[in-house]
């Protein structure tokens, strides 16, 4: 099996433990609920409906069932919840404590939840378990399109720039900066140069890289291999980092992963995540930046280069282009403003 098929096997195995886990706690039907709907989901997505679902029963014994515990509810309870019932679980789930913490929720995430909760009412229903479907009838929260945060071209300079000098950092931080810097810069340019996900970049292995057509195979959701292209700079930050990867001490010989931690095994997402951090908050203080905001980043550059709003969904790998435009409609007005100044009505004195 290839190293990078190992990376997503292993996440897979992951989330079907804590998916298993969590099943435990839960009545009978939120597991009839997620087998029916194995089939053509992944196992992240039936997680993070796990974790909904048990929210959602957390509301029911605290709110409408408080005789019972969340193991003992039934289809004929669940059939039973009121349209008022789920109008106030939308409200509760502003502010609300489970597992002894409390949580909050922002309009998109509830309408996440309101979702999920959705789907396992339709799937019952369909089913003929339970007569009516009362969840259809509750509005989504309204949802506001957000300009799409990412790092304008003087932000990427001066990123790259401190990833490369280290300057603005502590004495202590200059010593282990000069362990990572070349790692990072090369992550950082990735990033920026590709629009690769958080995931897919840690599942890289050497083995993907082919500088002869200046293309890397990336592993996609779903598990369909892409093939991506890089330029110049890219090329330059990789060769760099590949030169010291291969200078390393005690390297295990199987070790095939492209990016290393400290510990000189495959770097992690959470890594990844703290690194971005890192060098961003100092860049960009207001800006909350992270992995996917740098992909962000490079689907805006691409989309205002192209103006191809198909080759930018391609590229970033949605499945849908309406997802590609919802994020990336604000790109529009730019392109408009610069096109208008291209029109000529007079021709110059």
């Amino acid at each position: 099996m290839n190293p990078t098929d190992n990376y997503y096997k292993q996440r897979e195995i992951n989330c079907l433990t804590r998916i298993n886990a969590m099943l435990e706690d839960l009545p009978k039907i939120a597991r009839e609920f997620v087998l029916g709907i194995t089939e053509y989901t992944s196992p992240l997505t039936r997680l993070n409906y796990v974790y909904d679902i048990r929210i959602f029963f957390d509301y029911l014994v605290k709110n409408v069932f408080k005789n019972k515990i969340i193991e003992e509810l039934t289809i004929e309870d669940i059939e039973s919840v009121q349209l008022s019932d789920f109008e106030q679980f939308l409200a509760y789930l502003s502010l609300y404590e489970i597992n002894g913490k409390q949580e909050t929720c922002n309009e998109r995430a509830k309408a996440r939840k309101l979702a999920t909760v959705r789907a396992f009412y339709k799937y019952f229903f369909n089913k003929g378990r339970i007569k009516s479907n009362t969840v259809a009838k509750v509005s989504l929260p309204k949802l506001h399109d957000k300009e799409i945060i990412h790092l304008e071209i003087n932000e990427v300079v001066k990123l790259l720039n401190l990833a490369d000098s280290g300057d603005k950092f502590s004495k202590h931080q200059q010593v282990y900066h000069q362990s990572t810097k070349i790692r990072d810069v090369a992550i950082l340019t990735l990033f920026l140069g590709t629009g690769i996900r958080n995931s897919e970049l840690v599942g890289l292995n050497l083995d993907d890289i082919n500088f002869e057509d200046m293309s890397f195979a990336v592993t996609r959701k779903g598990g369909n291999r892409t093939i991506l292209y890089f330029n110049d700079e890219v090329e330059k930050a990789l060769v760099a980092w590949i030169r010291k990867r291969n200078e390393i001490k005690d390297l295990p010989e199987d070790e095939k992963a492209l990016f290393l931690s400290l510990q000189n095994k495959r770097i992690s997402v959470r890594t990844i995540q703290e690194l971005v951090k890192k060098y961003a908050k100092i860049i960009t203080p207001l800006k909350k930046i992270t992995p996917h905001k740098l992909r962000s980043t490079f689907g805006t550059n691409l989309y205002r280069e192209t103006n191809d709003i198909y080759l930018v969904a391609d590229y970033l790998g949605h499945a849908d282009v309406n997802t590609t435009k919802k994020h990336y409609a604000a790109s529009s007005e730019d392109i408009r403003r610069k096109a208008i100044k291209s029109v000529k009505l007079r021709e110059d004195d």
